[in-house]
């Protein structure tokens, strides 16, 4: 049994390209604009029904046309996303970018520096969400590159800043010794600045095939992201907040800036350079401000409850330092059902961009590939996750 209906569909769509993953190999070369056949297997008593809809034509009335579609979609099934390939790929692209991007060059031990922090691994969260949110929108992962690459240039400087003495004073960073062991003081300083003006640089020289006010936008954003109204606003705040009296919405100011604003900024850059709207921006934009909150939320309920060894960095910093954290404020159990509920809200605005919940609302759309789907089966906060963090936390995900 199958699924089968015509819908509108725009030269743009994402529809018409394909991927690696998608499996849609055997599509004809050419499909003509403003409809598209989309064909999906059913376990069905009934028999095979055919919804066809035409943009052009109004014989038939869309509510009709919706119903049908929704007595039948429920029984779909949707392929399984290739999360653990498609991290992997897109890791691998983006090392080798960063790689590139930054070759061992004179001053031999600035670049040096900069390398040893930037290619030191982790799970390359930013630069892969920022792709992922390029070609969510109908971009693809060349166009996304610079300004992924960028996203981990920022966040390593921000790392190795972070890790200074005068800062959290931390030794250990992704299982090896922090830049400042390594290099000196003065030289991880200059590392993490460099770091911080080549990404900017990057992306303007790099971008290729988008648009200059689409370039332009997106440097802007990693500007604002990672300035005093992002990322330094909330260190600072977090700064002036050890020892002292915290309440929960200061707590969520410090972490919606300090990390929530980087992750905005991977994403809504990816979607930019993607040729997304305004809509769509602004719900991939809530999504990282979603998963941002959800990863502090962890990190803090971690470092009470894990070790060094476990996780690769020093352990326990926040209870020494008096910092306020999520369980300090709110207990563990609590800090814990706060984070499922920020999986669900991310679960919400990327529910937005679903095939099948959209087509409960309109057939009047640009269908994702088979490889987009079920995107909401990415949800790129799994990547977040320590590999006990489900049975730690007790987290569905």
């Amino acid at each position: 049994m199958a699924f089968s209906t015509v819908i509108p569909t725009y030269e743009n769509s994402i529809l018409l390209k394909k991927s690696s993953f998608n499996g849609l190999k055997n599509l004809p070369k050419a499909i003509p604009c403003g409809h598209f056949k989309f064909l999906v297997p059913m376990k069905t008593k009934a028999a095979t029904r055919v919804v066809s809809v035409s943009c052009s034509s109004v014989a038939q009335p869309l509510k009709e046309a919706q119903e049908s579609i929704n007595d039948i979609l429920p029984k779909i099934p949707l392929p399984a996303f290739p999360f653990q390939e498609y991290m992997a790929t897109k890791a691998k692209h983006v090392n080798e970018a960063l790689d590139e991007a930054i070759p061992l060059q004179h001053p031999l031990k600035i670049h040096d520096a900069m390398r040893y922090s930037l290619l030191a691994g982790g799970k390359r969260v930013r630069p892969v969400l920022c792709i992922a949110a390029c070609e969510l929108v109908g971009g693809d992962e060349a166009k996304a590159m610079p300004a992924a690459c960028a996203m981990e240039m920022i966040h390593t400087m921000s790392l190795i800043h972070d890790d200074l003495p005068c800062m959290d004073n931390d030794d250990l960073r992704r299982g090896k010794p922090t830049n400042h062991k390594m290099f000196g003081e003065e030289t991880a300083i200059l590392a993490g600045d460099a770091l911080l003006s080549f990404s900017f640089e990057h992306v303007a020289a790099a971008t290729k095939n988008v648009s200059p006010d689409r370039v332009v936008r997106a440097i802007a954003e990693l500007g604002s992201a990672v300035g005093a109204a992002g990322l330094v606003a909330g260190q600072i705040v977090d700064i002036e907040s050890e020892g002292k009296q915290v309440t929960l919405e200061d707590l969520e100011y410090i972490h919606i800036n300090k990390t929530s604003k980087l992750l905005e900024a991977a994403v809504v850059c990816g979607a930019i350079i993607g040729g997304a709207d305004d809509e769509s921006t602004e719900r991939v934009r809530k999504y990282a401000r979603c998963i941002g909150l959800l990863f502090q939320v962890v990190d803090d309920i971690l470092d009470v409850t894990k070790s060094s060894e476990e996780l690769g960095k020093t352990a326990g910093k926040d209870l020494i330092s008096d910092k306020a954290t999520y369980p300090k404020l709110m207990g563990i159990d609590k800090a814990k059902k706060f984070a499922a509920k920020l999986v669900d809200q991310a679960n919400q605005e990327l529910a937005y961009f679903d095939t099948a919940k959209l087509l409960h609302y309109t057939i009047s759309l640009t269908i994702l590939p088979v490889d987009k789907i079920n995107f909401v089966g990415l949800l790129l906060y799994k990547i977040y996750l320590y590999p006990s963090m489900s049975s730690s936390l007790g987290l569905k995900i």
